[in-house]
């Protein structure tokens, strides 16, 4: 028997952990506005940014009234129009796009504005959990797996030269590929060439070469006779030594220099706390200074002083350690981790593979977000602009994990309770 309610099955663990990081989000947006203002105002003043973020806020519960009232089904019949819809939108800023600090990944309307690559993490979601659900579909066939890595892949390559920070949340998708079927190998591959990126940038290519040629070597001899291929160990020493002679020139000519000045402060390659290293240096003052109670809500010296540049967007998590301490991040830490792992579990509970993948899927761009976005802030990450969901300042930022959130739960409420 089919529930009759959406509200009755909902759930509002979920939706109770949402709403809490929802408001506690615009709470420090407010205290870090005020450092912008010369007096508090009202929180009805749209001319300032927790005013606006105040009106996003209000604006997301008609929209999750939307999503939860279409049918579960309409999601997963119409991924492949939602997916290119969204592809399309990313293909229109090449033309249409307004650039905004250097990166055109913006759609302008009069005063508003509206990042598209925020809907586009929701609309390949579901075209992934559609093309996964198919029933023919074996990620150990190779072009299965060409076709499910091309649904990422063409997001991927729209958003690189706008913005490559959200570029990046696709890649975990991956993890969903894998959980799904994907042979391991290409985790370790992926790890692999991360960790070959960063050495090349310390270590001389030649001597990272010849390391990996000693690695290469030391595993040919030790595996058994039987199992010894000097063919398939010349083509990966070959493709190891492309890759890291290669780091140079993607670092020096893809790469912008903000990219480069902030992989260089993060290896320790320059110092520059004035410069490109302000930003991380302040964050980390901040947050340090918070101790284990924080200073209390809007007494934050360096939030009050404007020393932290963007601080209502990707930096919003050092107005929690400054004011709420080490004791109120790790409670707005652990609202994300439950979120995270409360989805995870929701997936598996699920009746249809398309609901269970779209979950993993949700469950993977809120982590990746999280921990990219807090690793940033801590100074362990370079700051690649990728914002904390639901807290950061942002309309698109906020609709766009609202969206991609509801829609698993309205999948959630229609299955067979089991509880």
């Amino acid at each position: 028997m089919k529930n009759q309610s959406v509200t009755n099955n909902l759930d509002w663990m979920s939706v109770v952990i949402y709403i809490t990081l929802v408001i506690m989000g615009w709470l420090n947006i407010y205290s870090s506005s005020l450092s912008s203002i010369a007096e508090e105002t009202s929180i009805f003043d749209f001319t300032q940014i927790y005013g606006k973020q105040f009106m996003f806020i209000i604006l997301s519960v008609p929209l999750i009234l939307v999503v939860l009232s279409v049918d579960g089904k309409f999601y997963e019949k119409f991924s492949s129009v939602i997916y290119i819809v969204g592809l399309l939108s990313l293909a229109g800023l090449f033309v249409f796009g307004k650039t905004i600090k250097g990166q055109a990944n913006w759609y302008s309307f009069g005063s508003f504005g509206l990042q598209p690559s925020e809907f586009v993490k929701t609309s390949t979601a579901l075209a992934l959990a559609k093309y996964l659900s198919d029933v023919q579909v074996n990620l150990k066939d190779t072009n299965r797996q060409i076709q499910a890595l091309g649904i990422l892949g063409l997001p991927i390559l729209l958003i690189v030269p706008h913005d490559p920070g959200s570029a990046l949340i696709f890649c975990v998708l991956i993890l969903v590929l894998y959980r799904e079927g994907l042979p391991s190998w290409y985790i370790w591959t992926g790890f692999i060439a991360l960790v070959l990126f960063v050495l090349a940038l310390i270590i001389k290519p030649l001597f990272l070469t010849g390391i990996a040629l000693a690695a290469i070597l030391f595993i040919y001899y030790r595996s058994k006779i039987i199992n010894r291929n000097w063919i398939l160990s010349s083509i990966i020493f070959v493709m190891i030594g492309g890759f890291v002679f290669s780091v140079d020139y993607v670092f020096t000519n893809v790469f912008q220099q903000h990219h480069r000045d902030r992989f260089n402060i993060l290896l320790g390659k320059e110092v520059d706390m004035k410069g490109i290293g302000y930003n991380t240096n302040q964050s980390e003052i901040a947050i340090g200074s918070g101790g284990w109670f924080g200073k209390g809500y809007l007494e934050g010296t360096q939030t009050k002083g404007g020393f932290v540049p963007e601080q209502h967007t990707d930096y919003i998590f050092t107005t929690v350690g400054e004011e709420w301490g080490f004791l109120g991040s790790l409670f707005v830490i652990a609202l994300f981790l439950i979120l995270i792992i409360r989805i995870i579990y929701l997936a598996e509970r699920q009746k249809t593979k398309f609901s269970r993948v779209y979950g993993y899927c949700v469950a993977c761009i809120l982590f990746i977000h999280f921990f990219v976005n807090i690793s940033m802030v801590a100074g362990i990450f370079p700051t690649i602009g990728v914002p904390l969901p639901f807290f950061s300042y942002g309309g698109s930022g906020l609709w766009g994990f609202t969206i991609l959130l509801f829609i698993f739960l309205k999948m959630d409420a229609n299955k067979v309770n089991e509880w």
